[in-house]
């Protein structure tokens, strides 16, 4: 396993983070996961190398953060644990944010808010400091708590020990350095693949340019780009992946086109005997400013397939054609 200082920080965390929405739970998800195998997932992944693990108060409403405590229990030195503020479910405070998995929710960071949000946390991860705590969501109208008073209270939480570094989630290039100005920023979290390469424009040499570490989510895109989702794969309309708009490429119509696309690099699996998932995982890690990469598991095999993935090299020629068959590939044809 290769490690990443976060950022500005000392702290050197693996490439690869076990993310951990699926943990959570949730209708979202169509088939519930396992309490006792999450926690082996958990517990495998600190055995393999994998020290960064990553959970939110919104995986489950607070069920993914019990899972991760259960399984860091007597290890707590060794993992480096990052969750979040900024989804409110528990009174009209924050801005309205819709329904998300059967519950209404908001986005809040007002200071009285976030401070219950890290003892919550702190209490359901059975721990006394959260090394990355990271802004869920920016603030939105009518709602939109001030920049400068969200970082106020996170700079006031570390410095009572809380937390050791902070983080954000989901910024734009404004917002990004605005959070600067206030405080070291050690990490983004941002949604990038393959197929949705937005940040490269800016996002991405930005957080180069100004050494804050970058952890994308979604990169396998819920699974398709393992190249294990298939045209007979039918999705519930409550799952999150029958949701077009966070998963354009996930229609049929647009599925089979990514399928047609992975299938042309059976050459490369030989090549480097490897999977669809490890070679998506290879490329992703691979690309200008990206530092670390979070990859969800419900099971072991998959936890040891993304293992597999973080240490494979890929060659710049490699590299490059799949970049050229990724632009081919174009945008996906809008839903009818």
């Amino acid at each position: 396993m290769r490690y990443h200082k976060l950022g500005s920080s000392e702290i050197e965390a693996s490439v690869l983070a076990l993310g951990t929405w699926v943990t959570g739970g949730g209708v979202i998800w169509g088939a519930k996961p396992d309490d006792s195998e999450s926690v082996r997932v958990i517990q495998e992944a600190l055995d393999s190398g994998i020290n960064f693990v990553d959970t939110a108060p919104a995986y489950g409403f607070g069920h993914s953060e019990e899972v991760v405590g259960k399984a860091i229990t007597g290890r707590r030195d060794k993992v480096i644990v990052a969750t979040k503020c900024g989804l409110w479910w528990h009174d009209n405070r924050g801005s309205d944010n819709g329904v998300f998995d059967g519950r209404a929710w908001r986005k809040s960071l007002r200071p009285d808010t976030i401070r219950i949000e890290i003892e919550d946390s702190l209490r359901r991860l059975k721990t006394d400091y959260i090394d990355l705590y990271q802004t869920h969501w920016p603030a939105v109208e009518p709602e939109k708590t001030p920049i400068a008073d969200t970082m106020e209270c996170l700079v006031d939480l570390q410095k009572q020990g809380k937390i050791r570094c902070i983080g954000a989630c989901n910024l734009s290039m404004p917002e990004i350095q605005e959070y600067g100005e206030y405080a070291p920023l050690v990490s983004h979290q941002l949604r990038y693949s393959m197929l949705w390469r937005g940040a490269e424009a800016q996002m991405l040499p930005c957080c180069e340019e100004n050494n804050i570490a970058t952890l994308t989510y979604m990169s396998l895109e819920q699974g398709l780009l393992t190249g294990k989702i298939r045209m007979d794969r039918v999705f519930k309309s409550e799952e999150f992946r029958s949701v077009e708009s966070w998963n354009p490429w996930m229609p049929p119509k647009n599925r089979q086109r990514v399928l047609n696309l992975l299938d042309g690099w059976s050459d490369l699996l030989d090549k480097y005997g490897c999977t669809q998932a490890q070679l998506t995982v290879a490329w992703t890690l691979a690309q200008r400013g990206v530092t670390h990469l979070l990859a969800g598991a419900r099971t072991l095999p998959q936890l040891r397939e993304n293992l597999k993935g973080a240490d494979l090299v890929l060659e710049p020629g490699d590299l490059a054609r799949m970049r050229r068959d990724i632009e081919a590939l174009g945008e996906p044809e809008p839903g009818e």
